[in-house]
């Protein structure tokens, strides 16, 4: 998991970066709303490379679904370890259950 706290701790580092530096600035430059449409972009490509059995690229989009995630999560300011506490707080829950009480 800790690569996953110190990429975070690089997108909130960049948050202050001129977007002319930085292609992480220069997407949170752009609001929650671009990040959000960006992490919908690589999503669907993972999606794709699953649909076709590319494990490969799978594997490659997946990065980039993750890291636009944590840009996505930084642009509204909310931290990993709270997105980490939601799925603590979920184990052990059949889905189903977890569904039910929504």
């Amino acid at each position: 998991m800790s690569i996953l706290h110190d990429l975070e701790t690089t997108i909130l580092a960049r948050k202050s970066a001129d977007p002319d530096s930085s292609w992480t600035a220069k997407l949170l430059a752009k609001g929650p709303e671009k990040c959000a449409e960006k992490f919908g972009e690589e999503a669907i490509e993972a999606i794709i490379a699953a649909a076709k059995g590319d494990c490969e690229n799978l594997t490659y989009e997946s990065a980039d679904v993750l890291y636009h995630l944590l840009v996505m999560l930084a642009a509204r300011d909310i931290a990993l370890d709270d997105v980490l506490g939601e799925l603590a707080r979920r184990q052990g829950t059949s889905g189903i259950a977890e569904k039910a009480a929504r």
